[in-house]
């Protein structure tokens, strides 16, 4: 059955109360080295981020987000006072919006439209950045996958907005 976009739990999805904001950006360039913070990103559709080692593999996980309310509920899950989100392996920390809510949806940083593909499941390397139990710690808050429909740049501090 196709989803109605006038029903009223579309219309309830399709509510926001403001912009989030982008909070961090970090690239890894190869496997097993740390993240690399960045004040500002390039991105090119079908092709990824500028500088992290999934670039040339865009698809449905060009980018990946996580939401900066849930990091101290992966904290607490973990069993840790704080987590640095360089040690959770997504490229982009954003506050201030649902991110669940950019599921198949499409929405702009900065210079760039992305689409919400899918949750950005944690893998089994968060056992050794959060310690035992961290990839448990991580489930339902690992944040989401964007596909790359326009690149362009983006800074932190730019705006996350709904289209």
């Amino acid at each position: 059955m196709p989803f109605n976009p006038d029903s009223p739990l579309a219309k309830l999805m399709a509510t926001l109360p403001r912009a989030g904001v982008v909070d961090w950006i970090g690239v890894r360039p190869a496997r097993d080295v740390p993240m690399i913070a960045a004040e500002r990103v390039q991105v090119v559709a079908g092709a990824g981020v500028t500088g992290d080692r999934y670039k040339g593999g865009s698809g449905k996980r060009g980018l990946t987000l996580i939401q900066a309310e849930h990091l101290p509920v992966i904290a607490a899950l973990a069993g840790l006072d704080a987590v640095d989100v360089a040690t959770l392996r997504r490229n982009v920390l954003v506050s201030g919006i649902p991110l669940i809510a950019l599921k198949e949806r499409r929405f702009r940083i900065g210079g760039v439209v992305l689409e919400g593909t899918e949750p950005c499941d944690p893998c089994s390397r968060m056992e050794d950045a959060l310690g035992p139990g961290g990839y448990n710690a991580m489930r339902g808050h690992g944040g989401l996958c964007a596909r790359i429909v326009e690149g362009g740049t983006f800074a932190v501090g730019d705006a996350v907005v709904p289209l």
